[in-house]
């Protein structure tokens, strides 16, 4: 199917159907590459590993985190 089939058929469509379908294409076009969360979340690491490396920021346990956040729930 070509593009201009797709957009003759996509005009024909019911306005709701239409934005939905204008919605889903936006999203498609700002949403990140497998790579290039691959590669974000390997920079994230990297950098977090660093700052603990360095004492920019101390370790926190599970049990730490976990209490805190029961605490902030209640």
């Amino acid at each position: 199917m070509n593009l201009q089939k797709i957009e003759d058929e996509a005009l024909h469509l019911p306005k709701e159907e239409r934005a939905r379908l204008i919605q889903r294409l936006v999203l498609s076009l700002e949403s990140p590459s497998d790579d290039e969360l691959r590669s974000d979340w390997l920079l994230e690491a990297r950098r977090r590993g660093e700052e603990l490396d360095n004492g920019t920021v101390q370790v926190v346990s599970n049990d730490d985190v976990m209490r805190k956040a029961r605490a902030l729930l209640r």
